[in-house]
Order: structure tokens, then C-alpha cells, then sequence
């Protein structure tokens, strides 16, 4: 993609800042446009960075100062505005999911594919040391042959703190699509692509009730499962136990736990970048941390990004489009086997990323003499 990469970034709501904050200033990339509904907001993050232009969205996908549009919008526009840069010649990059439904993300891929350009697509808190150094420990064997993994997330429901939540009660939202691309992402890190699923679902209660901001009392509907469970195949038939809620108080169980012939590794929470990874062996009678040694050291939004635009012939993005339509098909699937009741196989895989080795900070973000 060469060396000098010019960025146009569409959305502009709170996850804008981490990225601004890791991308501005880099000596990699220069950000030249950004846009937003609000042209208030465009105003705004323009004049905080030099040289980048305010413009309308169709404006900023068509412009010949842009190479690659980051992607920021809500997940109902992901798949609209990664087509509409991509007809423009443009790469993409753009937050979970790649699409709000399977046949979307696949339009994506297709039109990338014919247009020549590329699609990367986060989370990419799973290259941070985390992630990365439990599957350092997996791929050197340090709890011999992987047997199975479980994978939990339990919340109470993001309607306590969110003053606007009725999305994650909706089509397209529930805790799977919400926070299954973290879980799902590490987890193909560190056992594989999924080749079928078996899933159930459930919902503890009809309606929320918001507790903050300007409309705290008021009640929203829950039209979709508010808990989510099943059994992820990994294709070298390796299993995955995975639970995500938002009907449960709280949880002792680790995010993510390895089991092996030889030990059992507990993953940190997937949604951080760091975090310490504990290791069980068998017949120790204690946890023992792991040093960190793998992954992007002291991560942050947009290394993703910076490790798409840095891949060239010898290695391909990590944060991929192809991984990232692989665990959009394993979520939909999963919600489609919780309502009918089967288990599916997937017609998606994905090649496992190149592994992270351990980058400082000062590397990954250009600042290394």
C-alpha cells in the first residue's frame, strides 16, 4: 500500500477519540479528512488535526487525498459506507463488525475483491500482549494438546450506565453481536477457525429499564435473546464452551480458559489489550503468571490499522476482512441454531493470523530510532 498512507475517518462518536489519539502524530499515516452527520463534530476533530479537511461523507469517500477510510459509524452503516469507499477505490478498515448481517458482509469482501482493494476490521485488542501471549504458550506447547476452551461474558445489561440503550435490545444487538467479536477473535487466535456451531438462547425479561442520563426510568422493549449460549467446532475439533449475557449479576469464571492435556491456561479479558495470562499445569498446586511475550505492547485503537496498512507480500493483516466475515458468520449462526433449534455448519474460514512477537510501543507507533 506504500509508505505514506493518508486516512479519511466517517464517524466521529466516542470510540473516534482513541483512534485520533493513536493515529495523529504518527509518522506512518497523515489524517487528511474526516466526516460525520454532525458536520459539528467534523468541525471539531479538524481543527484539531493539522491539515485534515472537514467534509460530507460522500465527499470524504471520493476524494483523491484519501487512500484508506477508517470506518467508525454504527454497525447499521458498517457494510453502506465500507461499499460506497470501496467503489471509490479506497481500502477500508472499520469497527465490529464488519457488517450487521452475514449477506452484507459478504457484499463487502466481493466488492473489495473485484475492485482490488483491501478490508481490515477490528477488534484488534486481541494482537495486544493478552491474546498474544496465550497463544505464544498454546503454540509452544505449554499445555500440550488443546481439548476444549470456555469463553464467558456476563453483564447485567449495558442499560444501567447507557443513557441511549435500545440498540443492544434489537435486531442486531443482544450481547453475542455486541461483545462476541472480542471472545470470537481470540479464540481463533488460539484454537482455530469454527467449522459448525450448536447454540440456545433466552431472554430474562421483555423490557429494560434505562438508568441514566435524560430519559432514566423510561422503558424499551428487548426483542432479541438477552443471553446467549452454545458450542462452538473448531476444525481441528477442538471445543468451545461460550456464554454471553446480559441477565447475570456478575461471574468468578475467567474470559477465556484453555484446557490442555497438561494444563490449563486462563486468557485475560479480551477486550483490553494486556492483562495477565495464568497458567495451571498438571499437577502444580498453584496459578503462576506469564510474562508477556508476545503482542503489541501497551495497545490501544488503531494498532489494528496501523498493522493493515503496514502488511505487504510476506504477511497479511492481521485484522482482516476474512476473519472478520468468518465471526460474523459464527455469531449469526449461532443465533440462527438458538431459534431453530439445529446445528449449523459454516460455510466461512479463516486463515489463524500471523502471530504477534512482542512490539513496544515506541515501535508500533513509529517513535523507534
Amino acid at each position: 500500500m506504500g509508505d505514506a498512507h493518508r486516512i479519511g475517518v466517517v464517524g466521529l462518536g466516542v470510540i473516534s477519540r482513541a483512534y485520533l489519539d493513536t493515529l495523529a502524530g504518527h509518522p506512518a499515516v497523515r489524517i487528511t479528512a474526516v466526516a460525520d452527520l454532525d458536520p459539528s463534530r467534523s468541525a471539531a476533530a479538524a481543527a484539531e488535526l493539522p491539515g485534515a479537511r472537514a467534509l460530507r461523507v460522500e465527499e470524504l469517500l471520493s476524494s483523491p487525498e484519501v487512500d484508506t477510510v477508517l470506518n467508525l459509524t454504527t454497525p447499521a452503516a458498517h457494510a453502506g459506507i465500507a461499499v460506497g469507499a470501496i467503489r471509490h477505490g479506497k481500502h477500508v478498515y472499520g469497527e465490529k463488525p464488519l457488517a450487521a448481517d452475514l449477506e452484507d458482509g459478504r457484499a463487502v469482501l466481493e466488492a473489495a475483491a473485484k475492485a482490488g482493494t483491501g478490508v481490515g476490521c477490528a477488534p484488534d485488542t486481541v494482537l495486544g500482549t493478552g491474546v498474544q501471549t496465550a497463544r505464544a504458550a498454546v503454540e509452544a506447547g505449554t499445555i500440550g494438546r488443546p481439548q476444549f476452551a470456555s469463553a464467558v461474558m456476563v453483564t447485567p445489561g449495558h442499560e444501567r450506565w447507557h443513557p441511549n440503550p435500545d440498540f443492544y435490545y434489537t435486531a442486531g444487538g443482544g450481547p453475542l453481536l455486541d461483545m462476541g467479536p472480542y471472545y470470537l477473535s481470540s479464540l481463533v487466535h488460539l484454537l482455530g477457525p469454527v467449522r459448525a456451531v450448536t447454540g440456545a438462547g433466552g431472554r430474562l425479561r421483555a423490557e429494560r429499564v434505562i438508568g441514566s442520563g435524560p430519559r432514566a426510568g423510561e422503558r424499551i422493549p428487548v426483542e432479541v435473546d438477552s443471553h446467549v449460549s452454545g458450542v462452538l467446532e473448531h476444525v481441528d475439533g477442538t471445543l468451545t464452551t461460550l456464554t454471553t449475557s446480559f441477565d447475570g449479576v456478575a461471574t468468578t469464571a475467567a474470559p477465556i480458559e484453555v484446557h490442555g492435556e497438561n494444563g490449563t491456561l486462563s486468557v485475560p479479558d479480551p477486550n483490553r489489550f494486556d492483562g495477565e495470562v495464568r497458567l495451571h499445569t498438571l499437577g502444580d498446586t498453584r496459578w503462576r503468571p506469564l510474562p508477556a511475550s508476545a503482542g503489541y505492547a501497551d495497545g490501544a485503537r488503531g494498532v489494528g490499522l496501523l498493522d493493515f496498512l503496514t502488511a505487504d507480500g510476506d504477511r497479511a493483516p492481521r485484522a482482516n476482512g476474512e476473519l472478520a466475515l468468518h465471526v460474523l458468520e459464527t455469531m449469526t449462526a449461532l443465533l440462527r441454531s438458538a431459534a431453530e433449534g439445529r446445528r449449523i455448519e459454516l460455510t466461512t474460514s479463516a486463515e489463524v493470523p500471523a502471530a504477534v512477537p512482542l512490539t513496544t510501543a515506541a515501535q508500533w507507533l513509529g517513535r523507534q530510532e
